[in-house]
């Protein structure tokens, strides 16, 4: 008797199948695979381009030159519905009223400004005009306009929110203005009459007092940054008698203390055993733990209000755009911030887009630079790196950073500290933490790092960056 075997032959479009099938053959192939992929990991060019200076223990003190200037501050103000008013203790940014302590006359002066509209061409203050009112820019674009050199106009600079201008009338009875001001945009305006302030000193005290004394100080030498004036003699001839100087220092320096971002990464001892191959599984979760870490780190760097580079660049060191998109003029002038030696500009991709936008209704092709074997578009030399930390707001508008680096440059620095215990790379460390009764292997994972500013100059910021406007 002969059993017959049948085989299990399939078909394929009526034939008979004559070679195994594609489908069975992969059971015995091995499959090739990819590490695990992660949408959020980034270029982190600012990372890249920042020198990594050694902070010992931990913090890193940056001493400058004693400084004297005042009241080179914006003013806060804050808005219930469409009415809007001063925060009072942000009055001192004022130079009369720097170092004013009483708040409750500092409240009854914010009290006293007035709200008012203005629309776009609408004149504010007029040149040659009596200066009798101070006035704080709470929303809009304000241009200050003045005459040139051959008896045109010209635009002397451009105000933003926070701005204020004609605090000389406080102090002077008899004052003119020596611009216009002019509304770029609608502008919300909060006006203090002179005659108001006027009689707010009659009545405090305190605050007559305090003006007093400012207006009977003596005004310190200082050079046009505001620093404690170094005399020094220069073009002499003969023997004459030489100035005796002294190079004063702040009392009180900034110190940046490390900053830290951290978390608990967590494998099961199953997981780390048994499923290594081809890739080991501990050293891949790692790896992208890292990766999320390094990605906070920029942001942080970027948006902290501790030490992130847009919340520190020195208020005289941010200017606003002239019509909103990043032109090149806007560009020139962000340079002209940082001119000593710029070195790198960032900006969110889609500001690069823009400004490329506005370069190309101009004919402008800026020429590429090359940096480590990647293409980046610049301007004037300098590279222009994408940063998508740099946020983007709802109505569509961000802001652009130039900056100088490194120590010796007296620009922008990152900081960190190296030698840590189970230190994976520079400044990060992997501790073994324990097993638990779960067998789940804990690891704490933690960065550390800041960045410091060393000279105000180091870092320039472009506001009001506008993206997505349609052409004219």
């Amino acid at each position: 008797m002969t059993d017959t075997v049948e085989s299990n032959v399939g078909t394929e479009n009526g034939q008979q199948q004559q070679s195994l099938a594609t489908a069975a053959a992969r059971n015995l192939a091995t499959t090739t695979k990819s590490v695990p992929q992660m949408q959020g990991i980034t270029s982190r060019w600012l990372l890249r381009v920042l020198p990594w200076v050694q902070a010992q223990g931990g913090v890193y003190r940056v001493n400058r030159r004693l400084s004297y200037t005042v009241g080179d501050g914006r003013i806060a103000v804050s808005n219930v519905g469409s009415r809007v008013h001063v925060v009072a203790p942000d009055l001192v940014e004022l130079p009369a009223l720097r170092g004013f302590e009483d708040e409750e006359a500092l409240h009854e002066l914010a009290g006293r400004f007035v709200q008012q509209e203005y629309q776009p061409g609408d004149v504010i203050a007029e040149f040659g005009h009596e200066a009798d009112h101070v006035f704080v820019l709470a929303h809009g674009k304000v241009n200050k306009i003045g005459t040139g050199e051959y008896g045109d106009q010209t635009v002397l600079g451009t105000m933003i929110d926070g701005d204020y201008f004609g605090d000389q009338s406080l102090i002077q009875q008899q004052s003119i203005w020596e611009f216009t001001a002019k509304a770029l945009t609608s502008a919300t305006i909060l006006a203090l009459p002179r005659q108001a302030f006027q009689q707010l000193i009659e009545q405090s005290e305190s605050l007559r007092d305090h003006v007093e004394a400012y207006r009977n100080s003596p005004r310190k030498a200082q050079n046009v940054h505001g620093e404690a004036e170094i005399l020094l003699a220069s073009g002499h001839d003969g023997e004459p008698e030489l100035p005796s100087t002294f190079v004063d220092y702040e009392l009180s320096p900034r110190e940046y203390e490390l900053s830290v971002a951290q978390t608990v990464l967590r494998v099961h001892t199953r997981v780390a055993d048994l499923y290594n191959q081809p890739m080991n599984q501990t050293e891949q979760q790692l790896r992208l733990t890292i990766e999320a870490l390094r990605e906070r780190q920029e942001h942080e760097l970027i948006n902290s209000g501790d030490f992130g580079l847009l919340a520190n660049a020195d208020l005289k060191q941010r200017i606003p755009t002239r019509t909103g998109p990043p032109t090149p003029d806007d560009m020139d002038e962000l340079l002209a911030t940082v001119w000593k030696d710029p070195s790198h500009i960032l900006a969110h991709p889609r500001a690069i887009g823009a400004f490329g936008q506005e370069c190309n209704k101009r004919g402008i092709y800026p020429a590429p630079v090359d940096i480590n074997g990647h293409q980046f578009p610049s301007w004037r030399g300098v590279p222009i790196l994408p940063c998508n930390k740099i946020p983007v707001t709802g109505t569509r508008t961000t802001q652009i950073i130039a900056m100088r680096v490194g120590e010796q440059n007296q620009g922008v620095i990152g900081l960190h500290q190296t030698g840590l215990p189970d230190e994976y790379q520079p400044g990060l460390s992997v501790r073994f933490m324990n097993i638990n009764e779960k067998a789940i292997i804990s690891y704490l994972v933690s960065a550390y790092y800041s960045a410091a500013i060393l000279v105000p100059d180091a870092l320039g910021v472009l506001e009001d960056v506008e993206l997505g406007r349609t052409g004219d």
